[in-house]
């Protein structure tokens, strides 16, 4: 039961009480010697529709007919007032759930007299305009942090190509390419994060299967040296969003399906569906068995799966974390769930238009 109905049958039933409590004063100081309490019958009842008719007989039915006026009233003006009162915690409510999906620069903004009310709001957005504050310089941070580091590691990577090229290399040269290359591509995923969680793009509109038939596409010799097959089904899944960020999105699901799967005859199955409010992508693979606890954990930053089939196609931990930040500045949900035969269950619900 929801509080407006709780202040609703409160407001009715002491209503209700005060109009049982002044009948009975009436009926105890004046009626009580010519009158007694009693059911009256059906034609009793239309005895008070005449404003003539006075005494003792039409004061149970008047009685019994002013106590269900009271409660009609009670009910409606209940109903309406908690409404009035209620409506500033509404609007709390819609903040704070908006601010639950990361956009922290909506504020509530109450208008009116200082009251409990108007002060839980300013305090509210007091708390959000800290976060948005905090959160900002950090995005800032890595961002700047991303940035700088991208023209040094692209020079080292230039430097390392050109001593490759040297026929008196022993192979150190290498071994500091690979090193090198994974930075760049730290630095890259971090910029990614911070494009997500800023949500710096223009919304337009894509369509997740076509994306699914891309990736597919590109990650098709991946999946064939891991011996890997990949299986796509479903219709056209059109959503409103960034064309950079959920493309990547729909590779890095279907990249950790690859690569986190089972060492021969592996399978990723890609299903696309569209429904009247959301539009789903929904990503199987095959693999060993994982634990609840242990799913929980893979949207965390730099968090490795445990049960990586191909070592030698190790990442960065930050596959799924960046999906999560994706579907988030997207206002979708990303659940993940182990399969009972062993692999995950991605599931990505996104708005439909």
């Amino acid at each position: 039961m929801s509080v407006r109905a709780k202040f609703t049958l409160s407001y009715a039933g002491f209503l209700l009480v005060a109009g049982i409590l002044i009948i009975s004063v009436v009926w105890l100081f004046l009626l009580r010697e010519r009158s007694s309490l009693y059911l009256p019958p059906l034609e009793d009842f239309l005895l008070i529709l005449s404003p003539r008719n006075f005494g003792p007989r039409v004061f149970s039915p008047a009685a019994i007919a002013l106590l269900l006026l009271l409660l009609v009233i009670g009910l409606v003006g209940g109903w309406i007032l908690a409404g009035r009162m209620l409506a500033p915690l509404t609007r709390i409510t819609t903040a704070a759930r908006r601010a639950s999906r990361g956009s922290l620069a909506h504020r509530v903004e109450m208008e009116g007299h200082q009251d409990e009310f108007r002060e839980l709001a300013d305090t509210f957005d007091t708390m959000l305009a800290q976060l948005e504050s905090q959160v900002a310089e950090q995005q800032r941070f890595a961002a700047n942090a991303s940035h700088e580091l991208r023209t040094p590691l692209a020079v080292m990577q230039t430097m390392l190509d050109v001593a490759l090229q040297d026929p008196s290399s022993d192979g150190r040269e290498e071994r500091l390419r690979a090193v090198n290359a994974r930075a760049i591509a730290l630095t890259e995923a971090l910029l990614l994060l911070s494009r997500a969680d800023q949500r710096s793009f223009t919304p337009e509109e894509v369509d997740l299967s076509f994306a699914a038939e891309e990736a597919a596409e590109i990650l098709l010799p991946l999946a064939e040296k891991l011996h890997v097959s990949l299986e796509l089904a479903g219709g056209p899944a059109v959503t409103r969003g960034s064309r950079t960020l959920l493309p990547q999105m729909v590779t890095n699901l279907v990249q950790n399906a690859i690569v986190h799967n089972l060492a021969e005859n592996g399978t990723v199955q890609i299903m696309t569906t569209a429904g009247t409010e959301a539009v789903v992508l929904s990503i199987e693979n095959t693999g060993e068995l994982l634990s609840a606890e242990g799913v929980s954990t893979l949207t965390e930053p730099f968090q490795r799966g445990t049960e990586r089939i191909h070592s030698d196609q190790a990442g960065l931990g930050l596959g799924l974390a960046i999906v999560q930040r994706i579907v988030r500045a997207h206002d979708g949900t990303l659940n993940l769930s182990a399969r009972d035969a062993g692999g995950l269950r991605v599931t990505v619900k996104l708005p439909a238009p």
